[in-house]
């Protein structure tokens, strides 16, 4: 089951408020999307870690609705 664009948007900004957030829909199917979120929290922390923190906000829509995600993060 696919996940809207906004939808993903919004659950993003209300986990990560403080963090620059971009997606972008891949293929224009909403299964598949680029994710990149820029944030203080990721300060000092590694990629991996940094990717936990995403998984772990989304991990209710990464077991259903959120068929693939390419990740960036980074932080500010």
């Amino acid at each position: 089951m696919p996940i809207k664009q906004d939808k993903l948007e919004k659950i993003l900004s209300n986990k990560f408020p403080a963090a620059i957030i971009e997606v972008i829909d891949l293929a224009g199917d909403e299964n598949h999307y680029r994710v990149i979120i820029k944030d203080k929290q990721f300060a000092g922390k590694t990629r991996i870690a940094q990717h936990r923190i995403v998984n772990e906000a989304l991990k209710d829509l990464l077991a259903g609705e959120l068929h693939a995600m390419q990740l960036k993060t980074q932080a500010i």
